[in-house]
Formats: C-alpha cells, sequence, structure tokens
C-alpha cells in the first residue's frame, strides 16, 4: 500500500512563495488551479484543494505554471528517512522561493549550496524522532497525509537548529571537520561568511513555522518552545566558552555540577526535549502536564552528552564523523572531571601541565593518563548505571504510549559508537 501526496496535502493554509523562472520553464494557466486575485504580481498561491502559481511579473508578463511535485510514501515505517529527506527538498525549494526576499541567481545558489551542506548530512535523529514521537503518541493509528507532513516539517525545523549551532559552534571552536567533511567555514570562499550563514539558518526555522502551522491551535506553543530551547542551548554554550577563557584556564574549577548544567542546556534541552515536546504539541498536549518526561529527556540527554566526550577521545575519526579536539580546547569534558577525582597529586600535575595544549605529545600524555587510570572502564560502570536508572524511571510512568517513546530514544542511544 503506497501513499501518494501532492503539495496541496500538505498545506493547511495558503501559503506564498516568490517564484522566479526562466522563460523555457514558464507555461500557460492550466485549468488544474483556480483563478487568484490579478492584482498580486508575485509568488505561488497554495491551498490544501489545488494550487497553481503566478510569477513575479514584468510590465508586459502575466504568466502563471502549474508545479506537480509529488511523491510516495511507503505506509511501513522502514523507509521513513527516505520520506523524511523528501519533505526537506520541498521546505528548501519553498525558501528558496521565500517572497520576502528578492533572490537572484547567485544568491539562491548559495543559500542552496549551504543549505546542502549543512543541514540534511548528519544522522537526522533528532528530526526522525518527532515524526517516530508522534506515531508512538498515536498508539499505532495510522497517520494522515499532514500528519506526516508536518510532523516531518517540525522535525526539520530541528534540524535546522542543528545545523545553525554547529556552523557557529566549529567557528567559535576552531575546528576543522564536521560528519566527515570540512566545517563550512574552512571551504573555499566561505570564511567569516558562514557566521551570516548561520544566522539565516536559523531565522528560515520561523518562517517554516509561520508557512505551515500559522492555522494551528498550538502555534503560539512552537514559537515559544523553539525560543526558549535556543536561548537554553545558547546560554549552555556561553557557559562551556567562558570555562575556557584562554589564560583563565584552570581544571580545578571543573566539576562534575558544572559538567551537567554545560550539558542539561547546550544538548538536552534541544536534543532530546525538543523533539518530544513538538510531537506532544502535535498531539494536542500541555506540555506542563508532563513535566516528568522532560526530567528523564534531560536526564537522557546528560547521559548522550557523555557518550560524546568519551567518543570523542576513544573513538574513531572514520567512524563518528569529526576529530575530536576537547583536550586540545580545554573541554568541561566528563573524562577530564572523572580525572581530577581518580588521579593521584602526581597524576593531576602532569593532567594540568598538558591539558589544553594543541601540542601532539601533550595530547598523548593526556590520553596516557585516561587509560593509566581506567577511564573506559569508568564509563562502562557510568553507561550501565545511567541504563538501569533511565529504564527504572521509563517504567514508572502511567502512560504506556509514553513509555514507548522513551524507551525508543533511549534504544537509539545505548551502547552508540558515533
Amino acid at each position: 500500500m503506497c501513499y501518494t501526496f501532492t503539495l496541496d496535502n500538505f498545506s493547511t493554509n495558503r501559503i506564498d512563495i516568490n517564484n522566479q523562472r526562466t522563460a523555457s520553464n514558464r507555461v500557460a494557466e492550466t485549468a488544474h488551479g483556480t483563478q487568484h486575485d490579478s492584482n498580486r504580481n508575485r509568488g505561488i498561491s497554495l491551498t490544501r484543494q489545488n494550487f497553481s502559481y503566478k510569477t513575479k511579473a514584468k510590465a508586459n508578463q502575466h504568466f502563471a505554471a502549474i508545479l506537480s511535485l509529488s511523491f510516495s510514501f511507503s505506509s511501513k515505517m522502514s523507509d521513513l528517512k527516505s520520506k523524511f529527506v523528501e519533505v526537506y527538498n520541498i521546505l528548501k525549494q519553498e525558501l528558496l522561493n521565500d517572497p520576502a526576499f528578492e533572490f537572484t541567481d547567485v544568491s539562491r545558489q548559495w543559500v542552496e549550496r549551504m543549505l546542502d551542506y549543512n543541514v540534511p548530512g548528519g544522522k537526522l535523529n533528532r528530526g526522525l524522532s518527532v515524526v517516530d514521537s508522534y506515531k508512538l503518541l498515536k498508539e499505532g493509528e495510522e497517520l494522515t497525509d499532514d500528519e506526516i507532513f508536518l510532523s516531518s516539517a517540525l522535525g526539520w525545523c530541528i534540524e535546522w537548529l542543528q545545523a545553525y549551532f554547529l556552523v557557529l559552534d566549529d567557528i567559535m571552536d576552531g575546528s576543522h571537520t564536521r560528519r566527515g567533511q570540512p566545517c563550512w567555514f574552512r571551504r573555499p570562499k566561505i570564511g567569516m561568511i558562514a557566521v551570516n550563514d548561520g544566522i539565516i539558518l536559523r531565522n528560515h526555522i520561523p518562517r517554516i513555522l509561520k508557512k505551515h502551522f500559522r492555522g494551528k491551535p498550538y502555534y503560539v506553543d512552537l514559537l515559544d518552545l523553539f525560543n526558549e530551547v535556543e536561548f537554553q542551548t545558547a546560554s549552555g554554550q556561553m557557559i562551556d566558552l567562558i570555562t575556557t577563557i584562554e589564560g583563565e584556564k584552570d581544571l580545578t574549577k571543573y566539576s562534575l555540577p558544572l559538567h551537567c548544567q554545560i550539558v542539561q542546556y547546550k544538548t538536552a534541552y534541544y536534543s532530546f526535549y525538543l523533539p518530544v515536546a513538538c510531537a506532544l504539541l502535535m498531539a494536542g498536549k500541555n506540555l506542563d502536564d508532563h513535566i516528568d518526561v522532560k526530567n528523564i529527556l534531560i536526564e537522557m540527554g546528560i547521559y548522550f552528552q557523555v557518550q560524546d566526550d568519551y567518543l570523542d577521545c576513544f573513538g574513531t575519526p572514520e567512524v563518528i564523523g569529526k576529530i575530536g579536539t576537547d583536550i586540545e580546547d580545554f573541554k568541561c569534558s566528563w573524562l577530564v572531571v572523572k580525572a581530577m577525582e581518580r588521579c593521584n597529586e602526581e597524576q593531576k600535575k602532569l593532567l594540568i601541565e598538558n591539558y589544553g595544549k594543541a601540542d601532539p605529545a601533550c595530547v598523548a600524555k593526556v590520553k596516557e593518563l585516561y587509560n593509566t587510570i581506567d577511564l573506559q572502564g569508568a564509563f562502562a560502570e557510568y553507561e550501565s548505571a545511567s541504563y538501569e536508572k533511565l529504564i527504572k524511571s521509563i517504567e514508572a510512568h502511567p502512560n504506556k504510549a509514553i513509555q514507548a517513546l522513551l524507551k525508543s530514544f533511549l534504544a537509539k542511544i545505548y551502547k552508540r559508537q558515533k
């Protein structure tokens, strides 16, 4: 069984997209679309039942075109990722033809290249989790065309947010690779233009939300949610950065409470809470009634970041998609905090002398110390204890659908290698 969708299935409100087309692509208006107000001279008018185009008018030109973008969705969730990527292509085309800005061929090509390089290249776990979570909340009920598209669109908003954070984070950290390729700002002719690209990525999110969710009763809640999570994440990034100020390096101020605060705000809210919160809002839930779910997801996010800290040192760059730099960057990593707890005075001195230095010899000494004090064993104990605690909290929740949702999240990250 297959679902066939066209763009009119996906739009819950009438939306307009600027459409600049070459003469060879312009076609006469067909009977498929309805007539629209002739005094509007640009944009695509799109409704649930039909859609027709009116291209940007010139003095003696009045054209309209029909876009028939359709795709088939299998009824099985096994190809969820391919469905999800198809929604990305639709959102991208809408943004590349946004009527709020008069694109040139050069600017449109720049934005398209920037989007394709930074947005869809990761594992897409955060975005896919919105669709997966919403389906679990529906408890086996078949999703409608609109539900599939809208949950995917929200998922892509999170992927856009992730791309925005990573583009700027790589600049701040001076990173070299991301997802197995050079960081965006290190690409030829990009440089600090990447800062503005990050701002564009962030501003795409409310454009998507306005276009597809403006008529929904939870629209304002979505805006508040994304704004709050962005603020929390940026604040977590601030704490992370100000603990690594050059000339003020002091490992003694690093502690597990500080690490947890950084991780909670920098990672857990947007990576774990946000996808589920989006699904809950789509399902008509009040987020204030699900604080217990939020707390579990934050704990899960902390566990996830500890894994990330571990993989930054002990993971294989070819597998994790980046070269770890936490040691060189003097990061408040779980590993260095645990090392300070486990080291004797002589080992602490060695760690303090070598941590936060880019010299490969210093990095090697820190890694050798990590092996000496068996931080891999400490991580294995932490992972096991965290898993047991999370499972206990999840199974104590009275709602079976939410239990299934939270267990699905945990299953995706438990003992991950990248």
